[in-house]
């Protein structure tokens, strides 16, 4: 073990895979590299690791498993997906289960690669380096039970009906509010900070997609869950990468999952207000291809200065 590098493990079933990677990575980390998902668990538990890249083609278990159970064991491991191809199911899975950091593609680009592994070690580092020993128990004095509240709610859907469902879900009392264009979305998100935002990406004139991805750099603290009927696993994996979406749900929405994500999303916002350092897993690359207008970047600056503010 080398306490002076970051430690990285590399996971594949191709050999030779491993070794590019390894020869790419030795130089600026300890490099654990396996065919073998079990030891992967073995390390995590073991030991700190601090980025785990796994493949998502694997003939015992897939890649998105694999970090899922990462995740549980290594919370503050970050967990990266090397994949050759925008499989739809698993890059669903990927951002709903293993809430991963990036997807890496095959073939990958040296330098990309590099620095979002760097990213990532810095990230984990920090954490790890929060760790501190359990101090030794004290029974604290009863306080009257108080109720949890959340941080209002944002829905962006030309749909009235997504409002409704999102109403029926959460506890009585809960904000909820609706938009039904991006510039009221966003002037609603200038006034008051929003917990979580659930945007269809279908819209009749918007760019509901880039501003997700502008909207994350603005506002960290604000949870994204993006809900389709589009069934495109390339515009997932830049919504991801570029806009750290928490959660994606095809539509029609289901109840349950969509109870589910709201659920954790709330009350993942509510650890990143007690926990700010942990905004620093929340950086994105940044966007391509977006097409806002000037009044809608307006906005956005201003929610980013508010933010700014706020932190």
């Amino acid at each position: 073990m080398n306490a002076d590098k970051p430690c990285v493990v590399l996971v594949d079933d191709e050999e030779r895979i491993l070794r590019s990677l390894s020869l790419l990575l030795r130089s600026r980390y300890e490099v654990l590299a396996t065919t073998n998902p079990v030891q992967v668990l073995d390390w995590v538990r073991s030991r700190p690791v601090h980025v785990v890249v796994s493949d998502q083609r694997m003939p015992t278990i897939n890649g998105v498993d694999l970090l899922r159970q990462i995740r549980d064991h290594s919370p503050r491991s970050m967990r990266l997906l090397l994949t050759g191809y925008a499989d739809l199911a698993a890059v669903e899975a990927a951002v709903n289960e293993g809430e991963i950091f990036r997807f890496l593609e095959k073939p990958w680009d040296a330098l990309k690669l590099q620095d979002t592994i760097a990213d990532a070690a810095r990230i984990a580092q920090d954490e790890f380096a929060r760790l501190t020993p359990p101090a030794t128990p004290v029974t604290p004095a009863r306080e009257p039970v108080r109720e949890i509240t959340f941080a209002p709610v944002l829905v962006l859907d030309e749909d009235p009906l997504s409002v409704t469902v999102v109403r029926e879900l959460l506890p009585p009392g809960s904000l909820v509010v609706p938009a039904t264009s991006v510039e009221a979305a966003l002037a609603r998100i200038e006034q008051q900070e929003y917990g979580v935002i659930l945007a269809e990406l279908r819209h009749s004139s918007d760019d509901v997609i880039g501003a997700l991805k502008l909207l994350k750099q603005a506002s960290p603290r604000t949870l994204a869950i993006a809900c389709s009927s589009l069934r495109d696993g390339r515009l997932l994996i830049d919504l991801i990468n570029q806009g750290q979406v928490f959660r994606f749900l095809p539509k029609p929405l289901s109840r349950e999952l969509l109870r589910r994500a709201l659920q954790a999303a709330l009350e993942r916002h509510r650890e990143l207000r007690h926990e700010p350092h942990r905004l620093r897993r929340h950086v994105v690359e940044a966007p391509r291809e977006v097409s806002l207008s000037s009044r809608v970047l307006d906005y956005l600056r201003r929610i980013r200065d508010q933010a700014r503010l706020r932190a």
